[in-house]
Formats: C-alpha cells, structure tokens, sequence
C-alpha cells in the first residue's frame, strides 16, 4: 500500500543559475580557427611555453578544392591565436591530416598526407582526392614560423594496396593521432584503405628510431609495423576498421584505439614495439563491459602524471552521426590492459544538428597542472579547458586519493533513510529556509543545474507502471518514477501537458536484492543518465543510448503543491534529493553509502 510523507519542511529541487558559464558547452570554449573547412586541430608546446597548432583547413568545404595544412600559435594559453600560417600552399595538391611532433631539442615535425600526383579520377569519375598520394614531412626549427621543403616517407605496399582500386599504383591512407614518443622510438598510427572510399580498412604504425637525435632527414630510419602484408584489423569487425592512433603504456607496451561500425571502440596491444600486435577487441570498462562507439574519432591519452583518459561517444551507432555529446573516461593498467572508468560528459553542443552539431578529433594539452582539449565541427577549431572536478571524479574512481582533490559540493537537499521512510511524518531538520511555495522545481529552459534523485531500492514486483515514487501536483506536473519494460525503472518529468522520460537499462534490476538508481537530469547539456549500482547504463545490447536529451521546450517542472510524497515504503530503502546534476563519478561514489 502506497504511503504519504508530509514534509515538515518544503520541498524545492531548483535549477540554479551559475555565475560562471557551463565550461562543457562548446560556445564557450576559446576559438583557433573558423573556415569553410577546419580539421584535426593538434597542439605542441613549445619551450617558450608557445602553444602552435597544426590543421587541415580550406575555403570550401571537407574534400573540395583548397584543402591544406597551416599553423597558428598561441602565446596565452590558448585564449588567442595568430593568423594561420600554410604549412602547404592552398594552390597546390590536396594536403591533409597534419600530425604534429616535438622533438626533445625543439624541432617540430609535421606529417601528412599529400596528392603528389595529384589524383582526381577513377575510372573517368571524378573523386574526393584528399587521401590519396604520398605521405610526407616538413619540419620547423623557428615554432613554425617557416617550413621546411617537403619530404617523402617511405609507405611500403602491403597487401592492402595491391588490391586496392590502381592495385598500388596510388595508396589510400590517412592518420589522425598525434605522434608519441616510447622506449624505441616516436610512433603514429595511420590508417590504408583497401578499397575506395572508406572500405577494408586496416592499421599500420610509422616508427623512427632516431628522430631525437638525426637532423639530416634523409638519414631519419623509418619502418612501417606490424611486419608482414597485413595491418592491424580483426576480420570478425567488418570493413569499415579505421583511425587508428597508439600511445605508451607504463609497462612498455603500445596501446591502439580504432573506431569501427559495429557500435563498439576496438583496442590491441603489441608487446614487441610493434612489431605484432594482439587481435584487436572492444575496450573494455572497469566492470567488463564493451566500451560503445559510434563512426566517430576516438583518442587516447597518457598524461605527464601516468594516468590514462579516453575520448568517445557512448553509442553504439554505425553512422557518422550523433558526435554530440563527447565523453571522457579515465584508465587504469591493469594484468597489462587498459580498462577503464564510468565515464563523464565532457563537452557538449546546443546545436542537435547533423551539419554543424556534430564534433570530435581531438587533442589533450598539458600546462603547469592544467589541462585543455580542443576539437572541431568541421568549420570551427576551438579550445577547452578541462574542469579539475571532471578530472579528479574520474581518476578518482580508480585512485581514491584523487577524491581528495575534488571540489566539495553541495550536499543533499532532503535525505530519507530507511527507519524515516517507514513513518507517516518526518522531522526534516536543516532544510534550506529560502524556499518558494513548495514546489519541486526543474527549468529546462535553463543552460546550467538539474536535479538529481538517488533511491535505494527493492520492488517486490516489475509489473508495469507499479509507481514507486510520485512528486507531481494535481495539474500533472513533477516527476515519478515507475516500473516499466524489462526489470526497468522509469523517470518521468512533466509539465502540465506532456513528460520527458527515460529509463534505465533492461534486465539490470531483481527483486532478490536491494539496487541503487540513480537519476540525473543534466541542464547543460539536456541529458538524462540513470546509474544502477555504481554503472552508468549504455543500453546494453538492446539500445543504442544508454541516456537521452530532453527538450528545453518541456520548461517548468513544478511538483507536489500539498508538499507531500507518495512513495512505495516497503520497497523503497532510503531516498536523496539533489537540486543539481550530479556527477557520474559523484554517483559512483554515493554507491559506497549505501
């Protein structure tokens, strides 16, 4: 039998204004470039503490006419950047995907790919001619400044290119992830195409032994790894297997990331400096489960303090599409794999659109402590600082002495425990007094806050639409939460005239033992998350998303105007209100008080 819980105190879950805007939204990140085509925007830091960006960039749009690299540099930070500098002329061939190294003595290296032959047909079609040509290098001994002439590496034919289209006569290829430096040298990844466009992809890895201490770059060593015909790709995953990037692990070996359409991040590891490498397979969470991602960019990092974070878009779709938001996780080694944390929205844009929407290719900075991403929709680069209490959440999760460092937050606005939900009237001491009428407040309209619901609990049953909790008033207006589906629990937030709802994953629930779900409703960027047991939910292998965006038209969510409850109090073991989005890691670690 359903009971009703009187407040002593009002209940009132706001979104609050904050004084700084959300870091997160993208429009509020510091610009690097604008165009009518702007790409892959990776930074090196120099020794002046100059940071110099390199990209592919061009009038027109992605693939047309113009397409090149430049440069630009920033001496604050980040916050300003020079007007750009063409690395290649806008007037000459196709040159692309700029990958930038910095050498312990201060040369930097670019590497790209260039239509030196300037390809534009295939069998008398015309053709996107972007990823086509030669692979080659210039180099900057003055911060990019000015440039070197041009040089060739050598891409070795493999198997891959001679059954491509011009059976390798002309290769197929590009690169995505920054250069970085290991025991045996500097390494980047690169990915060839077998086949004309974007099909039978597979990956392959440049090694220069000797970049640190040989000037002359024709005496520069080049291999191309693994050995053998065959790159890096697991034939079970189909053709489309591509951007493959690699960094260092603390234990020597490499560690690469590729994107894919079968909805999941791929990882492998070679042991021999890659020279072989493991078959790939999903990467995974610290819980075991397949890491999802669309066809979008993923990246990898490992930072100057031995940790580990990773970039990606928490779904499982096999389009270009839905790049927004973007997600950070961090890593741990563990039994010599990386696995990883629940992971955060990093940035997010109020732009839902396929055509400017959509964002990623990524790069991490690092300065004095600090760190920032940048990333790009394809016609605008732009810069972010990453929050500290993003960073030490997720660390956290995996290293407790990072929860130390952690911002303190606000605390529960109302807190039930178990022996309190079992009695008709509550004693609600310290509730904020500053109160309006009420209500359970949510403003959808709003750029900043949320709520957050943390419940304990047990259903006896999982027939549908059993209410476990109810906060709406007579109009119809507030939230509950309900059964529903599969073993599933459902939020509903509503107006007077419609609800957003969204619910947690199938078959997470029982009925034999106590669960805590967690509801957060995020403002910024639109999103609701439900975490079961300390695991943020992904939608399994039932659902693409594992969360959704609500729509800000849904505007004022105004509960329970007789300051009343309903709740199921045999099923529910212990309940917190939150007038704020909390974070994943937050909910994470709220599993422990159970």
């Amino acid at each position: 039998m359903k009971q009703i819980i009187p407040l002593v105190a009002a209940l009132f879950l706001w979104v609050k204004t904050s004084a700084q805007p959300d870091p997160r939204n993208l429009a509020n990140g510091h610009e690097i470039h604008t165009s009518g085509y702007i790409d892959q925007p990776y930074i090196v830091s120099l020794a002046d503490g100059t940071w110099l960006c390199v990209f592919t960039t061009g009038k027109l749009e992605e693939g047309l006419e113009g397409q090149h690299i430049a440069a630009s540099r920033s001496s604050d930070l980040g916050e300003n950047w020079a007007a750009p500098i063409a690395i290649e002329p806008a007037e000459g061939p196709a040159a692309s995907w700029a990958m930038p190294y910095l050498t312990n003595y201060g040369r930097v290296y670019v590497f790209y790919t260039y239509n030196g032959d300037e390809i534009k047909e295939l069998k008398g079609d015309k053709i996107r001619n972007d990823m086509l040509g030669w692979y080659c290098f210039k180099y900057s001994d003055d911060g990019g400044l000015t440039w070197s002439k041009r040089h060739r590496l050598p891409l070795r034919k493999t198997a891959c290119d001679l059954n491509n289209d011009w059976q390798g006569e002309v290769q197929i290829f590009w690169g995505i992830g920054k250069p970085v430096k290991t025991p045996n040298g500097m390494v980047f990844g690169l990915t060839k195409l077998g086949k004309y466009m974007l099909d039978k992809g597979e990956g392959w890895f440049f090694r220069c032994a000797n970049i640190e201490t040989e000037r002359k770059p024709e005496l520069l060593h080049w291999e191309l790894l693994p050995d053998g015909e065959h790159g890096l790709r697991n034939p079970d995953f189909g053709s489309v297997q591509e951007e493959h990037s690699v960094i260092p692990m603390g234990d020597g070996s490499l560690y690469s990331i590729y994107r894919t359409k079968t909805g999941y991040l791929m990882a492998a590891y070679s042991h021999d400096g890659g020279h072989s490498w493991t078959l790939p397979q999903p990467a995974k969470y610290l819980d075991g489960r397949p890491i999802k991602n669309g066809r979008a960019c993923p990246k990898a990092w490992r930072c100057s303090n031995g940790k580990y974070l990773l970039w990606f878009h928490n779904h499982s779709g096999d389009h270009f599409s839905d790049r927004n938001p973007a997600w950070l996780a961090a890593g741990v080694e563990i039994g010599g794999e990386l696995r990883w944390s629940q992971p955060e929205v990093l940035l997010y844009s109020n732009d839902q659109s396929y055509e400017t929407g959509r964002f990623s290719y990524p790069d991490l900075v690092e300065a004095a402590g600090r760190f920032w991403v940048t990333e790009t929709n394809k016609f605008q680069a732009r810069i972010h600082p990453v929050p500290d209490v993003i960073l030490n959440g997720l660390w956290g999760q995996i290293d407790s002495s990072f929860l130390q460092k952690a911002s303190p937050k606000r605390p529960p606005v109302l807190v039930f425990n178990e022996d309190s939900l079992k009695n008709e009237k509550l004693a609600v001491s310290g509730f904020p007094k500053n109160l309006d009428n009420g209500f359970i407040y949510l403003n959808a309209m709003r750029d900043t806050g949320g709520l957050s619901i943390e419940m304990t609990v047990q259903p006896k049953d999982f027939s549908d639409n059993r209410i476990l909790l109810d906060a709406r008033n007579d109009a119809g207006s507030g939230f509950y939460v309900r059964t529903m589906g599969y073993r599933q629990l459902e939020l509903n937030l509503c107006n007077t005239e419609t609800c957003e709802t969204w619910t947690t994953d199938p078959g997470l629930l029982d009925i034999v033992r106590p669960h805590r779900v967690t509801f957060i409703a995020d403002n910024g960027p639109k999103i609701i998350l439900a975490v079961v047991d300390g695991q943020l939910c992904d939608g399994g292998v039932s659902r693409q998303f594992g969360w959704r965006h609500y729509s800000p038209f849904l505007g004022q969510v105004l509960s329970n105007r007789k300051k009343e409850i309903r709740i199921l109090p045999e099923e529910m073991k212990a309940l917190r209100f939150y007038d704020r989005a909390l974070s994943v890691s937050e909910a994470v670690e709220n599993q422990k008080l159970r």
